[in-house]
Formats: structure tokens, sequence, C-alpha cells
């Protein structure tokens, strides 16, 4: 397969240049991801009879492959990076593919990691090829319409089921089958339509970490915890609590892509122009608000609307998360992206494996005190992103330090 610089990809047509391949490949992986997502809940509830402790437990075994993501590192020793994301998205194709083949708890749970491996293989690739393919100027935009992409993928699939569920009295085999061979497909595709694209700053193949990325680690590790609460039990209680059937939660997803379809692009541009330190603040002092209302809805009784309110919000904030990809672009060294994606992965993973299983056991007793303690993770990362500063950069990677250029202000920042 041809290799080319970036440089000489400029001059193929636009579908088949890096950020071409970046949309394919942020269009594919949805198609399969979001459908596993959608109908999970659902699935182990109604087929396999799950609890709060089961369904904690099956996502602890879901994020063994994200906190080993290190790994990655290993397999770049014989594999470039861009053949690796796409064989990773293969492998989240087939595994979601034949998902309902093993309905007893022992087979959810085997398929489910090998669908994670290819989940957060390809995650941790992706991350870094598109900090290593977009411009710093334009990375913000881009990641937008990229999210945007994604969303557009997610929207498809979810459209599926609401349309055809009840109506063709669809089976989960069935939705499985399609969305994850859609992928494996797209990924096949990918495989052999493009060139191999050459990043100009060849990258660290060991594990780095460097003291001056700190912030960016700690942001990362309670991100992973706080997404984690949001990504288990905030589905969870909207089956288990208010009975939602798979077409009318998956509703609910539909909601929020249109929403993210036009409100990524626009967040980018945002980003772009008034900074990362804005972009997250404004995202966990969100959070703050919404985890502590859904603790509401147990302590208050209140219903089904609020809590399709609160849901709506959570996925609207979670289109600026893209300021912690830009924040790292601008302050790390370019050999260390594909190295750094992977210890950041790893470091998200952290708390991901052990608190499904100890927050399912505690969703058993007290619901509320499950979202009390997303709130104060939020809380962790508001006081902390203050530590960004308005224009970071390589060696002035949080307000402690001192700016090296005078692109960065030499006096205290404000928001």
């Amino acid at each position: 397969m041809k290799t080319m610089t970036l440089d000489q990809a400029a001059l193929l047509p636009r579908w088949r240049g890096p950020i071409g391949l970046l949309f394919l490949m942020a269009f594919g992986m949805p198609l399969a991801f979001a459908t596993w997502q959608a109908l999970l809940n659902n699935f182990v509830i109604e087929v396999a009879g799950f609890n709060g402790a089961d369904i904690g437990t099956l996502h602890s075994i879901r994020e063994i492959p994200g906190f080993l993501a290190v790994g990655v590192l290993v397999v770049l020793l014989f594999m470039r990076e861009q053949v690796l994301g796409l064989v990773s998205m293969l492998l989240l194709g087939v595994a979601t593919a034949v998902t309902a083949w093993f309905p007893t708890y022992g087979g959810i749970m085997l398929v489910t990691l090998f669908s994670s491996i290819g989940f957060h293989y390809y995650e941790t690739v992706n991350q870094s090829l598109q900090l290593q393919w977009l411009p710093k100027k334009d990375a913000p935009r881009v990641l937008g319409l990229l999210l945007s992409a994604g969303s557009a993928a997610t929207l498809l699939s979810y459209g599926g089921i609401v349309l055809f569920w009840t109506s063709f009295n669809l089976s989960f085999n069935t939705v499985y089958m399609v969305t994850g061979g859609a992928t494996a497909l797209v990924a096949i595709i990918a495989l052999f339509a493009y060139p191999q694209f050459s990043a100009p700053h060849p990258q660290e193949k060991k594990m780095v970490l460097r003291k001056r990325y700190w912030l960016y680690y700690a942001l990362q590790f309670l991100a992973g915890a706080r997404r984690q609460i949001f990504v288990v039990f905030a589905g969870f209680m909207m089956v288990e609590h208010f009975g939602f059937k798979v077409h009318e939660i998956t509703a609910i997803y539909m909601i929020n892509l249109m929403i993210n379809i036009v409100a990524a692009p626009a967040i980018g541009r945002l980003v772009g122009r008034y900074g990362e330190r804005r972009a997250l603040l404004i995202e966990y002092a969100g959070l703050i608000a919404i985890f502590l209302a859904y603790g509401g809805i147990y302590w208050f009784g209140w219903g089904v609307g609020v809590a399709v309110a609160l849901y709506i919000l959570d996925h609207m904030f979670f289109a600026l998360k893209l300021a912690l990809k830009t924040y790292f672009q601008k302050i790390a060294d370019p050999k260390d992206i594909a190295p750094t994606a992977a210890v950041a992965f790893t470091i998200n993973h952290i708390a991901a494996v052990g608190l499904p299983v100890a927050l399912g056991l505690l969703w058993l007793v007290s619901p509320a005190m499950v979202f009390v303690l997303a709130a104060l993770l939020a809380g962790g990362s508001f006081l902390l992103a203050l530590l960004i500063p308005r224009h970071p950069e390589d060696g002035y990677e949080t307000i402690l330090s001192r700016p090296r250029s005078s692109a960065a202000p030499a006096g205290p920042d404000t928001l």
C-alpha cells in the first residue's frame, strides 16, 4: 500500500486525503457502537435479567481494554497507526454483529470484552491521528465537524431503530448484525481505498509520562470517572426507574444527535475563538448542576420529563470535550502525541475499571448518591481547569509555569 506524506496527500481529491479518511472513520465507527449502546440496557435486562450490580460488572469488564490502552504502543512496533485504527474498527463491527448470539451472562461479558478492545484501541489511535494530521489553527473547527459526522451516523442507527423496531418487529440479532456489519464494511473499504499517510513527526514507540503534562493527566482521570457514571447509570436509570422501551430511549438519543449535528461545529468554532479554559469551565459547571439534578429525581420524585431534559443537556455539554484534545495538542511535543494518547486513555480508564462494580453495589442502596459522587468529580475538574492558561503552549502548560513566547500573556490569566 502506497505511503504518502501529508504534503503529498494535499494533491489528492479531498475524499481520499487524511481529513477525508478521518471523516469516514468518524462516520463508520458509531454505526456499530451507537447501536450497541442504545440496545444494551434493554438487551441485558430483558434477555439476561441483569440488575444494577450486573450492569456495573459488565461495564468494568468493558473498560479493561481502555485501562490497557498503553498496549497500543507494543502493537505499533509492528503495525502502522492508521492500519491499527482500521483493524480495531473491524473488530468492533464484527463483535457487535454477533452480540445477540451470546445471550447468557458469561457470553455477554465475553463478546463485550472483544468489542471493547476494538472500540478502545480505535479511539486511542483515532485521537492520535487527529492531532497529528490536523493543523493547530484548524483543529477545533475540524474536530467539531468530526463530532457532527459521528452524530449523523449515530442518528442513522437510532433512526432505523425508532422507525422499524416495532413496525417490523425487529430482533436484537437483526439490528446488531446490520449495524455491526456496516461498521466492518466501512473499515475494510478504508483499509484498501486509502494510502498510508505519514505525519511529519515520527512518534515515540514507548510509554511517555512527562511531568509538564500533569494537568492534562489529572483532567483525563476525572473525566473518565465522571463519564463512566453517566454512561453506566444514566441510561440504566431510564430503563429501570421509568421503564423506557428500546424505541423510546433511542428516540431520546436521536434528539441528542440532532442537536449535536448542529451544535458541534459551532462549539468547535467557539473553542477556537475563546480558548480551552472557558470551554472546559462551562462544561464542568454544567455537569455539576446536571448530576445534582439527577439525584433530585430520587430525592424529590421528579418525573420523566426532568430525566429526559437532563439526559439531553448532558449530551450537549459532552461536545465540549474536544477542548481537552486541543489543549493537549497545544502543549505537546509533536512526537509525544501517539504515546501520550495511549497513556491518557489508560489514565482515563483507571477509575472506570473498578468504579462501576463499586457504584453498582451503591446503586442498590442509594442511586442518588451515585450521581452526587459524579457532581463532586465534576467540581474537582472545574477547580483544575482554572489552572489552564488562556493561551497554552509547549512550556506554558498551566498558569503556574512561565510562558515562553509573546503569544501567551505574561501576567495573570483572566476568564
